[in-house]
C-alpha cells in the first residue's frame, strides 16, 4: 500500500518499546539433544534480570504429524535473526518444543519469522488444541518478566512427566474442509440469533446512571459447533478455522443489517476478521447503517490479525475513519499492551486479557504499566474477562477504567452499580 508522505508506516507505528541491547554476550550453540536443564538453570540465573528480555516458544510438540526433523527445521529458519540481535539464544526441548530468548530484535522481524514457521508446518498438517499460554497458535511471543512464571512450570512439569513431555488431550478430530462445507450449508438456513451474545464494556471511571461504554456483540464459537458439528473441532485447523469465522462475519452482518432498527440507541463493538471489513458483505452492511449510528459501532480486530497483515489494516483503519467507525484491537496480554504504539495505530480501544498473575506485578513494572495506562490520550484501554473483585480493584488502582467480564455481568445483574461495588470492595465491604 503506498503511504502518504511523512506518515510512519505500519511495521514502524506497531514497533516495540524499549529495545535495548543486552551486555551479555552471544551464547553458543548447545549441542544436547535436550537443553531443558540448561534453559532452567539460566532462566533461575537471571531472573533478576529479567528486563528487555523477550522468549518465543515454538509448540512444535502439538502438530499432529510429527516431523522428526522439526527442531532442526526451525533452526536453519531462525538462524538468520541470530547475529541481528543484542542477545540471541535457541534450546531445544524434550516435548521437540523450541524456545528462543532474544533482545533488541524489532517486532516485525521476529512475528514474520514466527509466521514463516508456521505456514510451513500447517501447510502439512493441524495443531492437536491450544498451546500451554491458552492460544491457538503454533508460536507465543512473551516478554519473560511478565511470563516467568508460567514458563518456568511449563518446564519443570516436563522433567515430572515421562519421555515424550506433557499430553495433549485428544477431544475431537480437526474439521475436514468436506464437513466445513456441510457446515457452510448448514449455516445458510440456520437462524444465529440463540448463538449471539453481548457483554457490556462498563466505565468505572465516571459515575453516571450510563455506566455502558459499549455492548461487544459475539457469536459463541462453541455453542455453535456443539450444536452443528458435534464429532469435529473447528479450532483444531488454524486455516480452516480463519476460513470459517470469515464467512461467518458474512452471516453476522446480514444478521445485524436486520437488527439496527433496535440499536439506535445502543453502542455496539462488532468482532470481526480483518478481510471482512473490506468485503462485498461489509460494504453492504455500511449501506444500511444510519450515518449517526455509524460512530456508536466498534470494529474489534484481533491481535493476530493486526500482527499478520499490518499494511491491510492501515487500510481499514483509513476506511473506518471515512465512515466513522472506531477501532478496537482486542486480545493482548501485558507484552502486546506495553508494545504497541497503539495510538499511532489509531485505536480507539485495546482490550487487554485479565490474569491473576497480574496481582503479582513487581512495584517497578507496576509502576511503568499504570504511567503507560495514563499517557494514553486516545486510545482507551479495556481489561476484560475480568471474573473476580480483584480483577475490577485491579483495573480501577492501575488506572484502567473501562472494564468487561462475569464479574462485571454478575454485579450488573444485582443491580448494583460497578464502580459501587469497587469502591465497597476497596473498603472492605465486599470479599
Amino acid at each position: 500500500m503506498s503511504m502518504s508522505p511523512g506518515r510512519p508506516s505500519g511495521h514502524e507505528r506497531a514497533r516495540m518499546t524499549g529495545q535495548d541491547k543486552s551486555s551479555l554476550p552471544h551464547a553458543s550453540e548447545r549441542k544436547l539433544d535436550h537443553d531443558n536443564e540448561k534453559l532452567l538453570m539460566l532462566l533461575r540465573a537471571a531472573k533478576a534480570e529479567l528486563h528487555g528480555l523477550r522468549l518465543i516458544h515454538l509448540h512444535l510438540s502439538l502438530l499432529r504429524d510429527r516431523d522428526p526433523n522439526a527442531q532442526n527445521i526451525v533452526r536453519t529458519i531462525i538462524g538468520e535473526m541470530a547475529g541481528k540481535g543484542g542477545y540471541f539464544q535457541s534450546f531445544n526441548i524434550s516435548n521437540s518444543d523450541v524456545i528462543i530468548l532474544y533482545k533488541g530484535l524489532k517486532l516485525s522481524s521476529v512475528t514474520e519469522v514466527c509466521l514463516q514457521l508456521e505456514r510451513l508446518f500447517l501447510a502439512r498438517t493441524s495443531l492437536r488444541g491450544p498451546n500451554p499460554y491458552r492460544e491457538t497458535s503454533l508460536y507465543s511471543v512473551m516478554e519473560l518478566s511478565l511470563n516467568f512464571v508460567n514458563v518456568l512450570r511449563f518446564l519443570e512439569a516436563l522433567d515430572r512427566l515421562e519421555e515424550g513431555g506433557p499430553s495433549v488431550e485428544e477431544t475431537k478430530p480437526a474439521i475436514t474442509l468436506e464437513e466445513l462445507s456441510k457446515l457452510e450449508r448448514s449455516m445458510g438456513i440456520f437462524d444465529l440469533s440463540p448463538f449471539m451474545f453481548s457483554q457490556p464494556i462498563v466505565n468505572v471511571g465516571v459515575r453516571s446512571l450510563d455506566e455502558i461504554e459499549y455492548y461487544e456483540l459475539y457469536i459463541s464459537i462453541k455453542q455453535l459447533q456443539d450444536r452443528l458439528c458435534p464429532n469435529f473441532d473447528l479450532a483444531a485447523n488454524r486455516w480452516l478455522f480463519n476460513y470459517f469465522t470469515a464467512n461467518l462475519d458474512q452471516s453476522v452482518l446480514r444478521a445485524l443489517i436486520h437488527s439496527l432498527k433496535t440499536m439506535r440507541e445502543r453502542r455496539i463493538g462488532i468482532n470481526i476478521n480483518l478481510p471482512s471489513v473490506i468485503s462485498t458483505g461489509f460494504v453492504k452492511f455500511d449501506d444500511y447503517v444510519p450515518f449517526d449510528l455509524r460512530n456508536n459501532i466498534t470494529l474489534e480486530i484481533s491481535k493476530g490479525d493486526l500482527v499478520e497483515s499490518l499494511g491491510l489494516f492501515e487500510e481499514v483503519v483509513e476506511y473506518a475513519a471515512d465512515k466513522k467507525y472506531k477501532i478496537g484491537i482486542d486480545g493482548l496480554n501485558l507484552f502486546w499492551a506495553m508494545s504497541f504504539d497503539l495510538e499511532g495505530l489509531q485505536c480507539h480501544y485495546a482490550k487487554i486479557f485479565w490474569s491473576n498473575e497480574f496481582l503479582g506485578m513487581k512495584p517497578d513494572f507496576r509502576a511503568a504499566f499504570a504511567e503507560r495506562m495514563g499517557r494514553q490520550q486516545r486510545c482507551r484501554f479495556i481489561l476484560a474477562r475480568c471474573d473476580s473483585i480483584d480483577a475490577l480493584v485491579f483495573a480501577k488502582d492501575i488506572g484502567i477504567t473501562l472494564v468487561q467480564g462475569r464479574a462485571v455481568d454478575n454485579i450488573l445483574r444485582k443491580g448494583v452499580k460497578v464502580s459501587e461495588a469497587i469502591a465497597a470492595a476497596k473498603g472492605g465491604l465486599v470479599g
